[in-house]
């Protein structure tokens, strides 16, 4: 009988943490139908602060999935001094928060730090322009994608991959034919949770980019924006947005994962 009030406890907690706000900004959203609802994500400041959210998405997921892939092996696959350090160094953005992680980056490329002194001296800017945003985003989202893959390069060996060798494949071969194909849903699940974080990602972005309107805003900081001048309409249509793309996130997560992983 203990186990009906555990489940009416757990219930009421994500009802009340969970569903309960979430449903209320939906609400909100559709109180007057689900044309306003379009017509706030069509005004010029939401479509470019959607095409700026998803261009520093793109690059951070295709800069982590490179990183990823190359980590988990040198990880899994190799020995080397300071292994260890290179594991912990690899979950840090898990323990640091945004807001350290975007003053970091400005201490080093700020305009007045020396290496982005000379970048912005030699024509690049990147605190306040989207090549900063695209750092912050890869460093929070950084640990997603390798440790999705580290788990299935342990449970799988190098039989595969040693067999392959013997054969008179290159690594490059190997790597194609055996690696990839062995991880691929451990690579699609990281690659789906590298996108969602770096689409919800506010507080780094919110240090290094300038919160430019129509330059660098993404949709994150279009919700704070919206909402602080009082245009709550518009401030509840990117925040529910936002909710969607979490939910269709979780449910690709879901999809990627097999049936014999859970």
């Amino acid at each position: 009988m203990a186990k009906y009030p555990l489940r009416v406890v757990a219930l009421l907690y994500l009802l009340f943490l969970l569903v309960l706000p979430v449903g209320l900004i939906a609400w909100r959203t559709f109180s007057h139908g689900i044309g306003p609802f379009f017509q706030a994500l069509s005004t010029p400041s939401a479509v470019h602060a959607i095409e700026v959210t998803l261009s520093v998405a793109l690059w951070a997921v295709v800069a982590n999935t490179v990183f990823g892939i190359g980590a988990a092996i040198l990880l899994v696959r190799h020995e080397f001094p300071g292994k260890r350090i290179l594991s912990a160094l690899v979950d840090l953005p898990l323990a640091v928060s945004p807001v350290v992680v975007g003053l970091a980056l400005i201490l080093v490329y700020g305009k007045f730090a020396p290496v982005g002194g000379w970048l912005e001296r030699n024509g690049l800017q990147i605190i306040f322009s989207l090549p900063g945003m695209v750092l912050a985003t890869v460093f929070v989202s950084l640990p997603l994608v390798v440790r999705a893959i580290v788990p299935v390069l342990e449970e799988l060996g190098e039989e595969q991959e040693q067999a392959a060798h013997t054969l008179g494949a290159s690594r490059w071969q190997t790597f194609r034919r055996i690696t990839i194909p062995s991880i691929r849903w451990a690579l699609g699940y990281g690659i789906v949770l590298c996108l969602a974080r770096a689409l919800g990602e506010y507080g780094a972005l919110a240090v290094v980019s300038g919160r430019l309107v129509g330059q660098t805003q993404t949709l994150t900081l279009f919700v704070e924006e919206r909402f602080d001048n009082f245009d709550q309409s518009a401030a509840f249509a990117a925040a529910t947005a936002l909710a969607l793309i979490a939910i269709l996130t979780l449910l690709l997560t879901k999809f990627l994962r097999p049936k014999d992983a859970d």
